[in-house]
């Protein structure tokens, strides 16, 4: 793998991409990088997976005043804490209102739909996003021009029969490519689109054959915006720098062709 330059090995690669390098050896793996970008491409890869397991056990990162209640028998809730909960339960049924209300086209047309709790899938999204849709060599690893392929190629790693790749086109948006990548752990896929002002966004499936919950819901981090919903064991996602209303309207699209 490094003909090149056999002083760089796969353990300084990963070892860059886990963050552990000093600032000398960190702008010694960059110049390699910038020289190998078959290489660049599989760091990024790494870096997104890294990124997807921290935000996963993100909730775990630090001590709370609350973890002595996981090894010791329940006890009366305070008043101060019924009066959290009371609190809580009224802000989700708030929540539960304005979403219905202002998301209720065709999303609100199953009776299931209900929110989810895991925010695994929208993280992984927008990662997935930042790494590869400002890429400009390497964005995808199957490109449209083999679009019969690549739907083939996925559906049999995610185990959906007759996958097919959602048609953007009365959109404004036209397919740039995929790759298969990880989502929770398991064969995951990304489709990345393109409009004519070369505005980007990506299309993420998931399988979860635990999953039984069927939901949606919006997502937003700095200028990314994530729209994303669960259906029975396939989870789908949609993700850009693009207005909520725009993306709205692209995800309602993937949720017409998508299967159900």
């Amino acid at each position: 793998m490094n003909e090149t330059n056999p002083s760089v090995t796969e353990a300084d690669l990963h070892a860059y991409a886990d963050g552990e390098l000093p600032a000398a050896a960190r702008a010694r793996i960059e110049a390699y990088l910038a020289d190998n970008p078959d290489e660049a491409a599989m760091v990024a890869e790494w870096q997104a997976q890294n990124a997807g397991i921290r935000s996963l056990f993100a909730g775990y990162e630090k001590v709370r005043d609350t973890d002595p209640q996981l090894v010791t028998p329940p006890r009366t809730a305070s008043l101060r804490a019924r009066r959290w909960a009371m609190a809580a339960a009224a802000l989700l049924v708030f929540a539960l209102g304005a979403v219905s209300g202002h998301y209720g086209s065709t999303l609100l047309e199953r009776p299931e739909l209900q929110l989810a709790g895991s925010e695994t899938l929208p993280k992984q999204a927008e990662t997935a996003f930042t790494v590869y849709a400002a890429e400009v060599r390497h964005p995808v690893e199957v490109f449209a021009d083999e679009e019969a392929h690549l739907a083939t190629w996925l559906g049999k790693r995610l185990e959906i029969e007759n996958l097919k790749i959602p048609n953007l086109h009365p959109l404004g948006f036209k397919l740039v490519g995929g790759r298969l990548l990880p989502v929770d752990g398991r064969p995951g896929a990304m489709f990345m689109y393109e409009n004519q002002a070369g505005e980007r966004l990506t299309v993420m499936v998931g399988r979860n054959k635990e999953n039984r919950t069927t939901s949606f819901r919006f997502a937003s981090s700095g200028n990314v915006e994530t729209f994303y919903w669960i259906d029975g064991e396939l989870g789908y996602a949609v993700t850009g720098e693009i207005s909520r209303e725009t993306l709205r309207g692209v995800a309602e699209e993937c949720y017409r062709q998508f299967p159900s």
